[in-house]
């Protein structure tokens, strides 16, 4: 019986690209001193009214514990601050700093650029096709964690 090649696989070839394009994204977020999870942390929080960390941990479908350790680092770098919950005298809740609601945007451009950067080989038709595609996958397996790894 043949033995099938790694690259007869399309979820090779999916891998290979997507490495790429998060490694990148990664080492541009690094000159900025923060991971792709952090950005993810602080992409959900900017559009959000503080919340409960199992509120979020829920949104990003993390666990509870990672979500502890990303805001653990956020808050020691400026960027996220913990407040007493005003419902819940044993809860609290995550928000931006005013330096890390001011980083979003920054950060954003470089997410953008980083598409940009990877994807303008393809020309608009392949790139929207590729886009309807990845996003059909997603939706029809029932995704719906942020990736962040």
């Amino acid at each position: 019986m043949p033995v099938s090649a790694l690259d007869d696989h399309l979820g090779y070839w999916m891998r290979a690209a997507s490495n790429a394009v998060s490694q990148g994204f990664a080492r541009r977020l690094a000159d900025q001193g923060v991971t792709v999870a952090e950005w993810a942390v602080l992409r959900v929080l900017y559009d959000a009214p503080a919340m409960a960390p199992s509120e979020l941990a829920a949104r990003m479908s993390l666990t509870k514990g990672a979500i502890s350790k990303l805001s653990d680092r956020l808050q020691a770098k400026g960027l996220l601050t913990r407040a007493d919950h005003p419902d819940d005298r044993r809860g609290h809740l995550l928000d931006l700093t005013a330096t890390g609601r001011a980083l979003v945007p920054s950060l954003a451009a470089i997410a953008d650029a980083n598409d940009t950067a990877f994807f303008d080989v393809l020309d608009p038709p392949e790139k929207a096709a590729l886009d309807q595609l990845i996003k059909a996958l997603v939706v029809r397996h029932g995704l719906t964690g942020t990736p962040v790894d």
